[in-house]
């Protein structure tokens, strides 16, 4: 299985360091390591950004820190994206829009036991970026089949890449505009969502899976053709737990879940200890076995990480930093417990 389980550590990526080094020291704390997206050094790290290099119509401001798009400019520059279509460098990240990941690709990580990399989603970019009239344009029938195939070639590209440091290597799709979709105000439903992500998915190689902080419907994102859900347990838990046969059919098709457990939000952290934290996880999990859920093989097909992202705390790194420790050692743990 490419993705490892057995409750070795990963994280997310956004981290609100501003040292390039410091935050690649962090990352590579954990069992398998990604690069860091730094929107605190600089804007073109911010993750939306990062997606959009090379997408036509792209209307970038790096000392305002917007991020707009102009369907004029996006017909002025179709053709020629169009040209680049079979040149995956085109569509990797360059160094211009990302040190950290320059930084990465420098590094040998072909001992870990995978590695993992990450791009917008296109359901997310599409809410998140606006045209001239101030509509996302998610709900531009004529630019969103060709954004699903232009970050469709990102991920792949990105993949591509990473294999070459590691042969495990998979990629997140980070998708938090998924919790929105029955939202009565989104305007984009589950049906629509349902067929243009099963279309991206179509197009993306393997292996693959979504990454959000959210509460979607999970019976919508457990059905997707993934091979890992990373989520939010910490906050969401209880919740997930109540999809018990939509996570034993995820299990059954090879599915791992990486199990956000620690938070990294100064507040919850400090609320929280090792005992706390191992026994949240644990009450989960014992709700999904009352459910006919395995234990082994849940416990055979999850990874631990962090919670969520966070850039707002008051001490800025540190919390994210102790974090990342707290879940190393909640894996030591919990491997030695159930004897890994």
């Amino acid at each position: 299985m490419p993705i490892p389980g057995n409750l070795l550590t990963t994280a997310m990526a956004v981290m609100p360091h501003k040292d390039v080094e410091r935050a690649l020291e962090t990352a590579l704390l954990v069992d398998i390591p990604f690069w860091p997206q730094l929107p605190n050094y600089s804007y073109y790290e911010d993750m939306y950004v990062q997606a959009s290099e090379h997408f036509p119509g792209i209307l970038l401001d790096i000392e305002g820190r917007t991020l707009r798009f102009s369907s004029e400019k996006f017909f002025d520059e179709l053709e020629e994206a169009l040209g680049h279509f079979d040149e995956p460098e085109y569509f990797d990240i360059s160094k211009t829009y990302s040190v950290v990941y320059s930084r990465f690709l420098e590094l040998d990580l072909s001992q870990r036991p995978a590695i993992r990399g990450q791009l917008e989603g296109p359901v997310s970019f599409g809410f998140n970026v606006s045209d001239e009239n101030d509509r996302p344009i998610l709900f531009n029938d004529t630019v969103r089949p060709f954004m699903l195939e232009f970050m469709a070639k990102r991920v792949n590209a990105q993949l591509e890449r990473l294999k070459r440091q590691n042969s495990n290597a998979f990629m997140y799709i980070d998708e938090p505009g998924l919790q929105f979709l029955w939202s009565a105000m989104s305007g984009y439903g589950d049906q629509a969502a349902r067929a243009d992500m099963d279309l991206f998915f179509s197009m993306i190689d393997r292996p693959r899976g979504v990454h959000l902080c959210g509460n979607p419907d999970w019976d919508f994102l457990l059905g997707m053709d993934l091979d890992i859900l990373s989520l939010d347990v910490y906050t969401n838990g209880e919740v997930f737990a109540s999809y018990a046969r939509s996570i034993q059919k995820f299990l059954d098709r090879g599915g791992v879940i990486a199990w956000g457990m620690v938070p990294t939000n100064f507040e919850p952290f400090e609320k929280e200890n090792m005992d706390s934290l191992i026994g949240g996880l644990e009450e989960i999990w014992r709700a999904l076995e009352k459910r006919g859920i395995d234990r082994d093989l849940l416990i055979s097909r999850s990874l631990l990480s962090p919670a969520t992202c966070c850039l707002v705390n008051p001490d800025g790194e540190k919390t994210v930093e102790k974090a990342f420790g707290v879940v190393k050692e909640l894996s030591e743990r919990l491997r030695e417990r159930y004897k890994l």
